[in-house]
């Protein structure tokens, strides 16, 4: 046996780094908090996607955004509230106008009737009652909080929205600090709390956001992974802004505020969750069902890493075969029995609940069941779904139990087949590259991975993926950290089973974890051993070890930094030094850039130091074969991970805390006087959007056969389905995508069209809704929409082909605008022409998803008064069609697919408000002027105007101009204008049809030639004036509308600024544009 010296860093390294000559001492690298992406700090300003962030920090970003209050009841070391507290401090402001109060407070017996006096105090604020007020809080803390949350729940009709944020943690004496749940949905269940779970970072911000929506019709807790899943750093591609978050909560709220008073709390959350869904183009449900579309075994889950499990083995078993499948709780209180059983396929024969209970003895016993399990036994057997109720059991775990990909497949095939499976290999873990750290926590080497990671986040192609456990307990302090990285989206929250390389940074851990068994197979072992000596291997080595190293081919280095006594002595070189020698063996292709970021930071010493002691100091060890055959005498079962019991290093120097205390007391004596609370901010939420099932009534050709341009009249059948409209507003049409280039896509990109596929909601989001391939492109993904340069930018990362990689990347830079430009408006390419050029760059179809991103709903105005015809909408919509530079025939995706609507046909259509009004005066005159489809509204305005003369009321004059291009294939509506005016409703019809004589005219021609009227009804009586349509007609129009009122002011002897005037009838609403 013998070392030998690694291949020369010098070269890969060197030549592709270079130091400043001037030596300044290293920046000392600090973490503040686990809570914070590498565990630095964050303004609110920053959290924008795409950004490196922790499930934690977006928790508190929907916090301190949204709420007028914040009653954090953090433990010290558990940072819930380390961001707002800062944010506070700073005073940053939320989206109200005003700082966020941040008030820490403990957990004790009575604990929350500081937050419950505040709320119901007489001196409260009531201007202020409408802002939600949040808590964030571990689940251990609940216990503490249930008075105060009954008393809450029992006067919650004139409280303010009130939202917790509970991160599940509890501390067990024998497993440390856990993800505990149970607390959590007893207590919802018990005092009719609402109650909604996210699985991972992905979803964090989303669902704080929809939780807080939910607290506008009950108290609501929202809990999630608080040990693992909450502390991850990831990069989270779509983070919405604080204005983003702003405008979907004012828009939502507005829904809440108009929600059917007689609907329950559960059909008042669904209802709040379809708005959610429209407004951020989500399909969040319920209950996510995952697996077999004939799935004999389904598995129900509750729980943040539970979830992403479930959404990553189940599907991976029904791929192989298996009939399976999991149903995903996301909402559990109120718990909607209709929704839970839709979500269960009509074939399943057994259900198995995946049920936390508190300890391993509860697991065992017999007569406990877990809290879920009794939710799923009333709901199923209930059901009139199943001819045979399938069989229902109960998989309890231990809240201790942390799960992994191997031991969430032994426990959920254990217990319901009759081959249970012990070890998966997960499809998304193969494009990754994982690395462990084991380090003690006082060594001067713990931040390395921590900078690593920073480090390579740099690059902006790559994800990153960081994640620390603490064992205080073990060697008086030692952290395992788990270091991922991958070109694609890292969704992981659990252990790593199998790592590329595992780094060792104390000799010690040797004989307390089991280092090599979380090493794949021809991996790669560092061991940072002192002063080693090739003849002490077998006595330094323990014999596991050393017999792992042989028989599974792994690659053993060796860090000894002794014979460069300046690594020894400095805590910075030496940091560096371990940094180095593990991305010398773990990424010998790192970009050159990134390196050069991790040396400036490194001087003294120089790079050419480092490289010079890393050559002397990092050796790979010749395993000789001997090792294979070596027998540990005293085998001990050490463990792989660690028991978590602190997010911090142990204090090895213990300090008096008395002074937290006092100034706690110290606060809350100044938080209970009203002065306090004086800042007065209203909120004014705009109005959010419902969906709706319609039914095509009629839809007829307006234009010949003939003509080039299809304008066709469409009317739906509202039935049962309650879409209500006002006149003027527009009608959304969530659309699908044609069915025969659906079909081509799916032939040309060699997929199957049959093949299951999980469908994010958002083009990074996870998992959210199982489809077919078909269903997917026919109905979620715009594939035939138009990309935009971050599409060409990411697509780059998959290209294969060199010449194609440059060429994407090319039209994402300055030089590459003036093709760009050309390929969107000229070729009109489309994402799907995109993947057709570049062929070498194939992403699989679920990255293709995320990349493309969901079908957005178009919207027409509505051309029908719902006070006429009650059960019916209608519009009038031209199919867009052109010819592309290369002669094929294009289509407007949603305008081709409603022309194609047979009668009967379903359609999912929403409702957006508009500017276009009428008038609060019945008898004010209106000028209307549209061009083409432009005429839709005033179809309405008209309709309505003759209802109100036919119940006898008095109406003003209504002066309609329209323009066409020709007469005989383009007057449309034109009997019922001609009807409208021998009925005396119309008063001037000024129709200009541009193409029918020599001369063009125009709508403002026509309305020169009847300026008389004009300035009788729009000055003289105070009309209000429409315009519709394209925009090209504005600045004309807008002359004439000037002419009048000067016209009207020679006439009166006034002297009047006539753009002036304008901008004051556009305040008083009386010019109106709604132009495209």
């Amino acid at each position: 046996m013998q070392l030998k010296q690694a291949e020369s860093i010098g070269g890969a390294l060197a030549d592709r780094a270079t130091m400043p000559e001037t030596k300044t001492s290293r920046a000392e690298f600090t973490k503040q908090s686990s809570t914070l992406p590498f565990g630095q700090p964050v303004s609110l300003s920053s959290i924008s996607g795409p950004t490196y962030v922790t499930g934690q920090l977006l928790v508190q970003q929907i916090a301190y955004s949204l709420s007028d209050k914040i009653f954090s009841y953090s433990p010290e070391t558990f940072d819930l509230d380390v961001a707002v507290k800062d944010w506070a401090a700073k005073e940053e402001k939320n989206i109200h106008g005003y700082s966020t109060t941040v008030l820490p407070l403990q957990t004790r017996s009575g604990a929350g009737a500081f937050a419950l006096g505040y709320i119901f105090s007489k001196d409260f604020d009531l201007s202020k009652r409408h802002i939600p007020q949040t808590l964030l809080a571990p689940s251990l803390s609940l216990r503490h909080l249930r008075s105060a949350l009954d008393q809450l729940a029992l006067l919650y009709g004139v409280a303010s929205p009130f939202v917790a944020h509970i991160a599940a943690t509890d501390y067990t004496s024998d497993a440390g600090l856990v993800a505990e749940y149970g607390t959590a949905l007893q207590l919802s269940e018990e005092l009719g709390l609402g109650l909604i779970s996210s699985g991972s970072a992905y979803e964090a911000q989303h669902i704080s956001l929809f939780a807080t929506l939910v607290a506008k019709v009950l108290p609501t807790l929202h809990v999630y992974d608080g040990v693992r899943t909450s502390r991850e750093t990831l990069r989270v591609i779509d983070v919405l802004s604080q204005v983003g978050v702003a405008e979907i909560f004012k828009k939502i709220s507005k829904t809440a505020e108009n929600l059917n008073k007689r609907l329950d709390n559960a059909g008042k959350v669904l209802e709040l969750l379809q708005a959610f869904n429209d407004e951020l183009g989500t399909d969040y449900e319920p209950f996510e069902y995952v697996g077999h579309d004939a799935a004999e075994t389904v598995y129900v889950v509750f729980g943040s890493v539970e979830a992403q499990l479930a959404k990553q083995v189940v599907p991976k078993l029904a791929a192989d075969g298996s009939k399976v499948g999991a149903v995903i709780v996301r909402i559990y209180r109120p718990f909607i029995e209709e929704a839970f059983i839709k979500a269960l396929p009509s074939s399943v024969q057994q259900i198995a609940v995946l049920g936390q209970v508190v300890n391993e003895s509860a697991a065992l016993d017999p007569s406990i069941q877990s809290i879920l399990y009794s939710d799923v036994l009333t709901a199923v057997s209930f059901s009139s779904k199943w001819a045979s109720i399938p069989a229902i059991a109960d998989i309890k775990y231990p809240a201790s139990h942390a799960f992994t990909p191997s031991s969430f497949v032994a426990a959920i095939t254990q217990a319901t087949s009759k081959t249970p499976i012990s070890h998966i290999q997960l499809p998304q873990l193969e494009s990754l590259q994982q690395y462990i750290f084991w380090d003690t926590d006082d060594s001067v080497t713990v931040f390395a991975p921590t900078v690593v990671g920073q480090i390579l986040s740099r690059d902006a192609t790559s994800n990153v993926y960081l994640n620390e456990s603490h064992d205080n307990l073990v060697q008086g302090g030692v952290i395992r950290s788990d270091l991922r990285t991958s070109k694609k989206t890292i969704d992981a929250p659990y252990a790593i089973e199998e790592a590329d390389v595992v780094f060792v940074g104390d000799e010690k851990l040797l004989k307390e974890v089991a280092v090599s068994g979380s090493v794949k197979d021809n991996g790669k072992l560092i061991l940072k051993l002192p002063n080693f000596k090739d003849e002490e291997a077998e006595k330094r080595i323990p014999a596991t070890v050393r017999r792992e190293v042989q028989v599974r081919d792994i690659s053993l280095y060796i860090l000894d930094s002794s014979s460069s006594p300046a690594f020894e002595n400095d805590s910075n070189a030496a940091r560096l030094l371990v940094e180095l020698a593990f991305l010398r063996v773990a990424r010998p292709d790192i970009k050159h850039e990134l390196l050069e970021k991790l040396a400036l930071e490194a001087n003294p010493p120089t790079l050419e130091e480092c490289i010079d002691a890393l050559d002397k100091s990092l050796k790979q060890f010749e395993v000789p074969g001997s090792w294979a055959e070596t027998v540990d005498e005293t085998p001990r079962n050490l463990p792989q991970v660690l028991k978590t019991n602190s997010f911090v290093p142990f204090e090895k120097q213990e300090t008096e805390q008395d002074s937290q205390l006092t100034s706690w007391e110290s606060a809350a004596k100044g938080f209970v006087f009203k002065e306090a609370y004086a800042t007065d901010v209203a909120l004014r939420p705009d109005l959010a959007v419902k969906t709706y099932t319609i039914h095509v009534k009629e839809n007829r050709r307006l234009t010949p056969i003939t003509y080039d341009r299809n304008i066709f009249h469409i009317e739906f059948d509202l039935g049962n389905s309650g879409l209500t409209y006002k006149i003027g507003e527009a009608l959304g049409i969530h659309a699908d995508n044609d069915t025969d280039l659906v079909r081509e896509f799916i032939e040309s990109y060699g997929l199957n069209a049959d093949d299951l596929v999980q469908v994010p909601s958002r083009e990074d989001v996870n998992i959210l809704e199982t489809r077919t391939v078909y269903q997917a492109l026919v109905q979620n993904i715009d594939i035939f929409g138009k990309p935009p340069k971050r599409f060409y930018e990411s697509l780059a990362e998959f290209a294969t082909d060199e010449l194609e990689k440059k060429k994407l990347l090319s039209l994402v830079t300055p030089e590459g605008a003036e093709e760009f430009k050309r390929r969107a408006e000229v070729d009109t390419i489309t994402f799907a022409d995109v993947l057709e050029e570049f062929k070498s760059a194939h992403p699989s179809f679920p990255e293709l998803v995320r990349l493309v991103g969901p079908l957005k709903r178009r919207e027409y105005s509505i051309a029908s008064a719902q006070a006429v015809t009650p059960n019916a909408v209608a519009l009038m919509i031209v199919v867009v069609d052109w010819v592309d530079s290369k002669g094929r025939t294009r289509y407007g995706q949603a305008t081709r697919y409603l022309s194609r609507l047979p009668i009967g046909a379903a359609v999912t259509a929403s409702v957006k408000p508009s500017v276009m009004k009428l008038p609060t005066r019945d008898d004010a005159p209106l000028i209307m002027a549209g061009l083409g489809t432009g005429l839709a509204p005033f179809r309405a305005f008209v309709q309505y105007r003759a209802m109100q003369k036919a119940q006898g009321k008095d109406i003003g004059s209504i002066l309609l101009y329209l323009g066409s291009r020709h007469q005989r294939e383009e007057y449309l509506y034109g009997e019922e204008w001609e009807a409208y005016l021998d009925a005396g409703v119309i008063t001037l019809l000024g129709a200009a049809f541009s193409r029918d004589q020599p001369q063009k005219i125009y709508i403002q021609d026509r309305m020169r030639q009847t300026m008389s009227d004009v300035v009788k009804a729009y000055i003289e009586q105070e009309g209000s004036f429409y315009l519709c349509g394209p925009t090209w007609p504005v600045p004309d129009v807008t002359d004439v509308l000037k002419e009048a009122i000067a016209t009207e002011a020679r006439a009166s002897g006034k002297k009047v600024d006539a753009k002036k005037e304008i901008d004051r009838l556009k305040e008083d609403g009386r010019y109106v544009l709604e132009v495209y």
